[in-house]
C-alpha cells in the first residue's frame, strides 16, 4: 500500500469513527476481502473504537490488528447486557480470525424430554427435535446415565419410541408390550396408567434434571409418613424405596451446603496459546453441571477478558439465569448481569476450590495426551519452563552438570554430563583427572576441570551450552562463575541444585548472588534437574571406584616392563605374592612363564 492509499484510508476510517454513536454496541473490523476479523463490544462506541486509532502507545493486540483494518461496521443496542450477548453471537456465527474462539471439538450428549401427548425421556446428541427441552449437556456421561436411570426407577416414564397421540390411546390403536410385564412402563397408551398421573411423573423427572432433589426428596418423605399414619404400610414402602433412591443419587452428587441455591462458578488456567475454563452450576448444594472448555488466544488475551467472554458463553449455551457467580477475581461484565462474589473462605470457597482442581486436572490431561502424541513436546514444555524461571535469552537445549568425587582427597576426580534437550547424550560424557589440587579442596578441584573443559571447547570453537549446573549451592556456583566469567569471558549462565541436611536436593539456585527460583518440589521440572543431579553423581561416583578399585588391585609386577596382564594372573595364581615370585627359582619361574620372562623378573629383583 502506498502512502496516498495509506493516508486515504486513514481519513475513511478517521470519518466512521467520528460519527459513531456514543451509545452501547457491537463494532465489526473488516479486512481488505471485506470478511470480518475482529468483533467488540462497548458501553460507549465512539470511545472504544476511537481508541484503537487515537492511543500512541499501542498494545501487541492494537498494533497488531490496525493495519489489517479496511472498513467499519456496528450496530447500536439498548444496554450493555445485550452488546454482550450480540458480540457473543456474532463471534460464534462469524468465528473471527482474531477474536479468541471456544475450541469445541466434542458434542456431549443431552437429556431431551419430548412434547407429546406422552411425553419421552432419553439421551441424545443432536439437539434439533421439535420443541423438546433439553436438559444437559453433560460432560460426564455416567451422571447422565445415573440421572436416566433415577428417573426410570421412581417414575417408569415410557422407554418406547413409537409415536403415540391421544386419538390413538383413546381408539385403543396401542397394545400392551414387554415393558409393562418386565415392569418399566406402566402402559399409559391402553389406559391402565392415567395421563394426568403419568404427566405428574414426567413433571417430577423435570425436577430431578434441574437438579431440585433436596425438595424431591422432603416431598417423599413426607408423604412416607403420612401414609405411615393412615396404616397404609405398602404404599408407604414403595414411596420409601423411591425416598432412598433419590437419596443415594445424592449421596454420590457433590454436595456442598444445601442452602447453596442456582449459582454458577468458574475458574480460569492460562497457558502461552490456550486457557482453560471450568463452569459448575450448582443447585441446593449439588452440582447439576460441570464442564471444563478450551479456548484459543489469539491476541495476547488476559485472564480477565478471557474469562468474561467464558461466563457469557457458557451461560448462554446452558441456559443459566442464575443471579450470581462466584469467581476468582472481578470481571468486566455489564451492571446487573449477574451479582459477582470472589470468596475467601467457606462454602463458596470450597466450590471455587473445587472448579480449580477440574480446570487443572482437565489442563493436566490434554498436556498428558498432547506429550503422548509427540513426546518432544514435553521436553520443549519443560525448557521453556526453565528459560521462564531463569529469565535465560534462549531455550537450554544443552545443559552441562559437573560434580567432584574423592575420600579425603583419594582418587580424586571430577565429572561432566551433557544434556542436549533435556536427554543425556553419554557420547558427551566426560571424566577428568584432579591433577593440581592436592588433598581435599572441592572448590579447586571444580576450578580445574571447569577452566580445563572450557578452555578446550573454547580453543575447538565447539558449541558451548546454555546452562551449566553446579551440583551443590552457592559456593560451587561462584568458583564456576570465576573461571567462565571473570577468566574465560564466557557468557553462559550458571544455577546451581542446593542439598539439604539430610542430603537430599532442596531448590534451584540462580544469579549472583544466588537467589532461590520458587519451583516447587513435586513439579515435573524439579524432578527432572534431581534426575540430572544423580545421573552426573552417579556418572561421577562410578568414575571414582574404578580408579580406587584400580589402585588397591595395582601390585609392583604392574611396573616391571615385559610382563603384561596374563603373565601377572599366572603368577599370582601359582606363587600367591609378590614375595614368593621373588623368592622362586629361575627353573620355577620359567616353568610358568617362560625363559625370557622368568629372567627379566629375576633381573628385575636383583636390581630392587
Amino acid at each position: 500500500m502506498t502512502k496516498e492509499e495509506r493516508e486515504k484510508l486513514y481519513a475513511y476510517l478517521r470519518g466512521i469513527v467520528s460519527a459513531l454513536p456514543s451509545s452501547p454496541g457491537c463494532y465489526q473490523y473488516l479486512d481488505d476481502e471485506g470478511k470480518i476479523i475482529y468483533v467488540g463490544k462497548a458501553k460507549n462506541l465512539k470511545n472504544r473504537v476511537s481508541s484503537y486509532f487515537t492511543n500512541p502507545q499501542q498494545t501487541y493486540k492494537t498494533s497488531l490488528l490496525v493495519p489489517k483494518i479496511r472498513d467499519i461496521r456496528y450496530v447500536v443496542v439498548r444496554t450493555e447486557e445485550d452488546a454482550l450477548l450480540l458480540e457473543n453471537s456474532l463471534i460464534k456465527r462469524y468465528k473471527p480470525r482474531y477474536n479468541v474462539l471456544l475450541k469445541d471439538d466434542k458434542t456431549y450428549p443431552s437429556i431431551a424430554i419430548t412434547k407429546e401427548y406422552l411425553p419421552r425421556i432419553f439421551s441424545t446428541r443432536n439437539r434439533t427435535i421439535r420443541g423438546a427441552q433439553y436438559f444437559g449437556p453433560y460432560s460426564h456421561v455416567p451422571t447422565m446415565h445415573a440421572l436416566l436411570a433415577l428417573c426410570r426407577e421412581l417414575y417408569c416414564p415410557r422407554p418406547c419410541r413409537k409415536p403415540m397421540t391421544e386419538e390413538g390411546v383413546a381408539s385403543g390403536k396401542y397394545e400392551l408390550c414387554l415393558e409393562y410385564h418386565i415392569h418399566n412402563c406402566l402402559a399409559p397408551c391402553v389406559g391402565k396408567q392415567s395421563h394426568d398421573d403419568y404427566m405428574q411423573r414426567i413433571e417430577a423427572c423435570r425436577e430431578i434434571l434441574k437438579g431440585n432433589t433436596a425438595e424431591l426428596s422432603r416431598q417423599l418423605k413426607q408423604r412416607m409418613l403420612e401414609l405411615s399414619e393412615q396404616l397404609r404400610f405398602e404404599e408407604a414402602q414403595e414411596v420409601k424405596r423411591q425416598y432412598m433412591l433419590v437419596e443415594n443419587y445424592r449421596a454420590k452428587s457433590e454436595v456442598v451446603s444445601p442452602v447453596l441455591h442456582n449459582i454458577d462458578v468458574f475458574h480460569i488456567e492460562s497457558e502461552e496459546k490456550v486457557a482453560y475454563i471450568n463452569y459448575l452450576h450448582v443447585v441446593s448444594g449439588a452440582i447439576t453441571q460441570a464442564f471444563t472448555f478450551e479456548y484459543k488466544k489469539k491476541l495476547e488475551e488476559s485472564d480477565e477478558e478471557l474469562l468474561a467472554l467464558g461466563i457469557v458463553e457458557m451461560r448462554e449455551r446452558y441456559g443459566s439465569e442464575s443471579k450470581e457467580i462466584v469467581i476468582p477475581f472481578h470481571v468486566e461484565l455489564p451492571e446487573g448481569y449477574a451479582e459477582q462474589t470472589i470468596p475467601q473462605k467457606g462454602d463458596k470457597r470450597k466450590l471455587l476450590s473445587l472448579a480449580q482442581l477440574n480446570v487443572k486436572q482437565y489442563r493436566f490431561d490434554r498436556l498428558k495426551q498432547a506429550e503422548k502424541l509427540n513426546p518432544e513436546q514435553k521436553m520443549v514444555r519443560l525448557m521453556k519452563e526453565i528459560q521462564r524461571d531463569l529469565n535465560l535469552p534462549k531455550l537450554p537445549m544443552r545443559i552441562e552438570l559437573f560434580d567432584n568425587s574423592n575420600i579425603q582427597g583419594e582418587d580424586a576426580v571430577a565429572a561432566c554430563v551433557v544434556f542436549e534437550k533435556l536427554k543425556p547424550a553419554k557420547k558427551e560424557y566426560r571424566k577428568y583427572n584432579i591433577k593440581t589440587v592436592v588433598g581435599p579442596d572441592d572448590y579447586a578441584s571444580m576450578q580445574e576441570v571447569v577452566r580445563r573443559r572450557y578452555t578446550r571447547l573454547k580453543e575447538e570453537g565447539s558449541p558451548l551450552p546454555d546452562l551449566i549446573i553446579a551440583d551443590g549451592g552457592k559456593g560451587q556456583m561462584e568458583v564456576i562463575r570465576a573461571v567462565v566469567d571473570d577468566e574465560l569471558e564466557l557468557a553462559i549462565p550458571i544455577a546451581g541444585l542446593a542439598k539439604d541436611d539430610r542430603h537430599r536436593t532442596r531448590e534451584l539456585l540462580f544469579g549472583f548472588p544466588p537467589v532461590s527460583v520458587g519451583m516447587k518440589a513435586d513439579s515435573q521440572l524439579f524432578r527432572l534437574l534431581t534426575q540430572m543431579q544423580d545421573e552426573v553423581h552417579r556418572f561421577a561416583i562410578t568414575f571414582h571406584r574404578q580408579k580406587r578399585s584400580k589402585r588397591q588391585t595395582k601390585s609392583e609386577l604392574d611396573t616391571i616392563k615385559g610382563i603384561g596382564p596374563a603373565a601377572k594372573s599366572l603368577l599370582i595364581k601359582n606363587f600367591g605374592s609378590v614375595k614368593r615370585i621373588r623368592e622362586a627359582s629361575l627353573e620355577d619361574l620359567q616353568a610358568v612363564v617362560g625363559l625370557a620372562k622368568a629372567r627379566i623378573l629375576q633381573d628385575y629383583f636383583k636390581e630392587s
